[in-house]
């Protein structure tokens, strides 16, 4: 069979191996170079290890619980049931993952995990060392890659999926295939702010949107709580650093999470975010992450990276508070599938952030994005060798047409110009962390005149624009048609705070 995997995330390279393994024709395509996309961003861990007293029915309880209800049990307990064999996996690939005194692995805590149950790599150099160990591995299995390649559209002939076309050197290039594997990644650059890196214009979700797939689950975006509040590119720091004993501090010096959580700076990202961002709006300026106490030694040896970027931009955070701020992290929804990656088109697949699985609910629990990626990513391989049942019983999200007809009615005349940056400061400020009802009607509105207005793109950074579009519109829907708050979805009555 011949397979085009798009996307070279963990995700996508798992998916790649495990299909060559098993004996199929592997294409990889790429939007960048091989190894690229958020996953070598990647700096807390993979969960999955567990120790004494832990458990993956253990795991899964934690994982429902940051998922606030919405979080699909059958699927949650695949995930857990799979990541100790998928993280012995990576290691038999290569991947050096950090060793404790005895030689086992070495586990760490993150927010919302009852136990250490992270491994990590490099101390907070997880997602690189895994993106160099699994790239290795392709390029001594001799698979096919198709670099700087941009995902146009998702060939559908007949309803089954025949292939992609994809703009490689700016020009349409159709790649036939028995099945397609999207491992795309999802769509941080939507937003103002965010962890992702520029590419990360959610392309896969609209070639399937475009092709008619399923999605659901789009308004659930995550935002991580602790992004160094500097100049400069976005820069995550680890929320290994608070599972390690950092914690956050008002402009007073006082811990302030005990009041939003009992579980305080280990509390669910969601529930840490939006607790940053109101104490932020409250003292008129950003609130601090307290890290002194772990001491130089520790800091510089456990967080190397951190250590180094953290002092780059002027911050001793071994003998200082650092500012901090939240900025969007990652898409909890995506293209539907069922436990296997299949989506409701034939022959088509999706893993990784750009799935929507059900695993996550309305709010990832910490490191379990990369455990998703080899997990599914594997999955999804052993599928094509089966086949395929009937289509995903999940409902799909709400389309990019559904929602309310006052938003419907906009004349693009009317609307601002639109630009790459106008769309992101829009959706930061109404679609974002903190949201109104009247801010996503307003965001709506704009986005349809932008659609309305649009030409047809040409260039890559046009078609980019057009994805986002489609994407932001797609999430502003699917929030409006969300009425109460649950998780990542707040929705806020009192619009000052939107935009801090």
């Amino acid at each position: 069979m011949n397979v085009v995997v798009v996307g070279s995330g963990i995700a996508g390279l798992t998916a790649a191996l495990h299909a060559h393994d098993r004996g199929h024709a592997v294409t990889i395509v790429t939007k960048g170079a091989l190894g690229g996309g958020c996953t070598p961003l990647a700096q807390g861990g993979v969960a999955g290890c567990y120790g004494p007293g832990d458990s993956p029915a253990q795991h899964a309880a934690d994982t429902l619980a940051a998922g606030a209800g919405l979080a699909d049990p059958e699927a949650v307990a695949v995930l857990t049931a799979d990541a100790s064999a998928r993280i012995l996996d990576l290691v038999a690939r290569g991947v050096r993952f950090d060793r404790a005194a005895d030689g086992g692995l070495q586990r760490g805590r993150e927010a919302a995990h009852a136990f250490a149950r992270v491994v990590h790599a490099g101390g907070d150099a997880t997602g690189a060392e895994i993106s160099r160990a699994l790239v290795q591995e392709v390029r001594r299995a001799g698979i096919a890659v198709v670099e700087d390649a941009l995902l146009q559209e998702i060939d559908v002939r007949r309803g089954v999926c025949a292939g992609i076309v994809a703009l490689v050197g700016g020009r349409p290039r159709e790649i036939p295939a028995d099945a397609v594997v999207l491992a795309t990644g999802g769509a941080g650059a939507v937003y103002a702010r965010t962890t992702n890196p520029a590419g990360s214009t959610g392309d896969g979700i609209a070639a399937a949107l475009r092709a008619g797939a399923a999605v659901a689950d789009l308004e659930f975006v995550q935002f991580h709580p602790t992004v160094l509040d500097a100049p400069g590119t976005a820069f995550l720091v680890s929320e290994a650093v608070r599972g390690d004993g950092a914690v956050l501090m008002d402009a007073d010096g006082r811990r302030f999470l005990a009041e939003s959580h009992p579980d305080a700076e280990l509390a669910p990202r969601d529930v840490v975010a939006r607790a940053i961002v109101r104490q932020a709006a409250a003292q008129g300026s950003p609130v601090r992450l307290d890290a002194t106490a772990l001491g130089a030694e520790l800091l510089a040896r456990r967080f190397p990276t951190i250590d180094r970027v953290t002092r780059a931009r002027g911050f001793d955070w071994s003998r200082e508070p650092i500012p901090v701020t939240p900025a969007a992290h990652y898409l909890m929804g995506g293209v539907t599938t069922d436990l296997d990656g299949r989506t409701s088109i034939p022959g088509l697949l999706a893993v990784g952030e750009v799935a929507r699985t059900g695993i996550h609910g309305a709010n990832r629990l910490a490191s379990n994005s990369l455990l998703e990626g080899a997990v599914f990513g594997a999955r999804a391989a052993a599928a094509l060798d089966v086949p395929a049942p009937a289509m995903p019983t999940v409902p799909p999200g709400p389309a990019a047409s559904e929602a309310g007809t006052e938003a419907g009615a906009a004349d693009h005349r009317s609307a601002p110009a639109f630009t790459r940056a106008a769309l992101q400061e829009l959706m930061w400020r109404h679609a974002g962390l903190l949201r109104t009802r009247e801010g996503l009607a307003v965001a709506e509105r704009t986005l349809r005149a932008w659609s309305r207005g649009a030409p047809d793109p040409g260039t890559v950074r046009e078609h980019e624009d057009a994805n986002l579009l489609l994407v932001a519109l797609a999430m502003v829907t699917a929030a409006r048609s969300r009425p109460d708050s649950v998780g990542a979805h707040h929705l806020e009555p009192e619009p000052a705070l939107i935009g801090v």
